[in-house]
């Protein structure tokens, strides 16, 4: 009896071969290749437009294609997106821009000039490059002011630019919305 109950309880522990064991789900995505997923993409951008296209988004709570659009075209009439460009058509390094904006938005007064200056000397980075000048832009305060009107959702390109006006305060408005409905034409989802 005791041989039949130990018989018993060993075959109710052991697998039955003739089952084969359940698939085992893949493992879920890494949370950064996730989120990635969810942004915009610019389909037959440049290298520095995409750059700066993953860096709002990375670095932001802004999602709205409308809004992205409109901060693209914007640098476009700006710099188009050279970082090492001084207003004129220059290109130079920060070091030698004596005069007028520099960089990717043309930075043109002197406390925006030397504060990308300032930034890169405290954060290591060089204040002619595309990723030091994106990184500068993204936390400069008068971006962050404005910050939470391109994070709301819903506005077309020409009321986003009235945050872009009080961030870059340009003197000429240009092509800025031909620019930015080209990128919204531009923009999909991976």
């Amino acid at each position: 009896m005791i041989s039949c109950l130990l018989f018993h309880l060993l075959s109710i522990s052991l697998p039955n071969p003739f089952i084969p064991p359940s698939p085992q789900p893949p493992p879920p995505p890494p949370p950064a290749a996730t989120a990635e997923l969810n942004f915009w993409k610019c389909k037959n951008c440049s290298l520095n437009e995409k750059y700066i296209l993953l860096k709002l988004q990375e670095k932001t709570n802004i999602t709205d294609p409308y809004a992205l659009a409109t901060i693209m075209g914007n640098i476009k009439q700006e710099s188009k997106f050279l970082p090492d460009i001084c207003e004129g058509g220059s290109r130079i390094s920060y070091f030698n821009c004596y005069r007028g904006g520099y960089g990717i938005i043309q930075w043109t007064s002197k406390n925006r000039y030397d504060g990308l200056g300032s930034f890169c000397r405290k954060y290591g980075c060089d204040p002619s490059s595309l990723e030091g000048q994106t990184s500068y832009m993204i936390n400069e305060n008068i971006f962050q002011r404005q910050l939470f009107h391109f994070e709301k959702n819903g506005k077309t390109i020409p009321q986003y630019m009235g945050p872009s006006y009080r961030w870059l305060g340009w003197g000429v408005k240009g092509k800025r919305e031909i620019y930015s409905y080209g990128y919204l034409n531009k923009l999909k989802k991976a």
